[in-house]
C-alpha cells in the first residue's frame, strides 16, 4: 500500500488525493497462482490557469471494471471474438457482472445474437440450397423434409439439380421415396425451369457444389432470377475459417443468398470464427445442423440456439424451437 501511494504521489504530485484502494488479482500467470496486488485510484491537483479562461478538468482514462473485464475474458476464452464479447458484457448490469450468473450471460449473448436468428417459420415456394461441396446440402434438405412430414404431416417436394456429384441424385431420390415426397431431377437449366414451373408443393432445391462462375450454375442462377418465390440459403460447415468464409460469401454473392445454414457443429471446436463473418455480412442463420442423423440433427436457428452453439452447449427443443 505504501509503495502504491508513493507511486501515485510521484506521478500526480504530493497533494494527490486517494479516492479508493482495493486488492485485486495480479495480472497474467501470477493472478492464476492466487497472487494479489493493490489497485489505488487517486486524483491530482488541478493546475492554476491564468487569465479569464474557465478551469477545465483534466481528462483521465476510466479504469476498466474488473468484474466486466472478467466476463469479457470468460467469453473470449470460450472462443468469442473480442468485439462480440465486449458487446455481450455491455448488456450486463454491474451486479450481473459481479454475480457471474451463467443464466444472465447466456441471455445477454442470445439478445446480442437476436438479429442473426432467422429460423424459418414459413416457407417460400422454392427454398434453394447452395454452397461448396461436402458441406451437407443434400442431408440438410432431407432433414427439413422429414421434420415437416413428422411434425405437421406436410409434404415438401425435392428437386435434385446436382448432376455432378456421384450419387447425389440417387441419394435425394432415396430420401424422397422414404418420405413419399414428390421428386424431380433437373440436370440442366431447361429441366430446372420445367420442374419449378410444374411444382405444386413447396420445393427444396439441391444444387451442385460448384462455383457460381461455372457455366452450369450460371444457367441455374438465370432460371432462379426469373422465378418468383425463391429464397436461397448458403450452406457452410461450422469449422470454416473466417478467411475461407469471406471467400465463399464473395463467390456466391451473385446467387443472392438471404439465409445461412451452419452444418456439422458436432465436428467443430468453435463456430465463433464463422459466426463472426456471418455477423459481419449481416445474413441471418436459418438452420443449425448438429450431426448426420435424419431428421433429428437439425434445428431452426433461434437466439438461444445460436448462443448455445457459441458456448458449445448441446442444442435442445427449448433453445432451438
Amino acid at each position: 500500500m505504501r509503495e502504491a501511494l508513493s507511486a501515485a504521489r510521484e506521478e500526480l504530485g504530493p497533494g494527490a488525493l486517494v479516492l479508493s484502494t482495493e486488492m485485486v488479482p495480479a495480472p497474467g500467470w501470477r493472478g492464476w497462482m492466487g497472487r494479489r496486488v493493490v489497485r489505488l485510484t487517486a486524483a491530482g491537483e488541478q493546475e492554476a490557469v491564468s487569465g479569464d479562461r474557465p478551469l477545465l478538468p483534466t481528462p483521465r482514462q476510466r479504469r476498466p471494471d474488473p468484474a466486466r473485464a472478467g466476463v469479457v475474458a470468460k467469453l473470449t476464452a470460450a472462443g468469442l471474438g473480442s468485439a462480440l464479447a465486449e458487446a455481450v458484457a455491455a448488456r450486463l448490469s454491474n451486479a450481473e457482472c459481479r454475480g457471474g450468473s451463467d443464466i444472465a450471460l447466456r441471455k445477454a449473448l442470445a439478445d446480442e445474437l437476436e438479429s442473426l436468428a432467422g429460423g424459418v417459420a414459413t416457407y417460400e415456394k422454392f427454398e434453394v440450397f447452395v454452397g461448396p461441396p461436402g458441406v451437407g446440402k443434400t442431408t440438410t434438405i432431407a432433414k427439413i423434409a422429414a421434420q415437416e412430414r413428422a411434425k405437421s404431416g406436410r409434404t415438401l417436394a425435392l428437386v435434385a439439380a446436382d448432376a455432378f456429384r456421384a450419387g447425389a441424385i440417387e441419394q435425394l431420390r432415396s430420401y424422397a421415396a422414404v418420405l413419399g415426397a414428390p421428386f424431380r431431377i433437373a440436370r440442366n437449366a431447361a429441366e430446372l425451369e420445367q420442374a419449378l414451373g410444374a411444382a405444386r408443393h413447396t420445393s427444396l432445391v439441391d444444387t451442385a457444389g460448384r462455383s457460381p462462375a461455372d457455366g452450369h450454375l450460371s444457367e441455374v442462377i438465370s432460371v432462379l432470377d426469373r422465378t418468383r418465390g425463391v429464397r436461397t440459403h448458403l450452406v457452410l460447415a461450422a469449422d470454416t475459417s473466417a478467411a475461407t468464409a469471406r471467400r465463399i460469401f464473395d463467390r456466391y454473392q451473385q446467387m443472392r443468398p438471404s439465409r445461412v445454414v451452419i452444418t456439422k457443429l458436432d465436428e467443430s471446436e468453435s463456430i465463433a470464427p464463422l459466426l463472426g463473418v456471418v455477423r459481419e455480412r449481416a445474413l441471418p442463420v436459418s438452420f443449425l445442423g448438429t450431426g448426420q442423423r435424419v431428421p433429428e440433427d437439425l434445428w431452426r436457428a433461434t437466439p438461444a440456439g445460436l448462443a448455445a452453439a457459441l458456448l458449445r452447449e448441446p442444442a435442445t427443443e427449448d433453445t432451438c424451437h
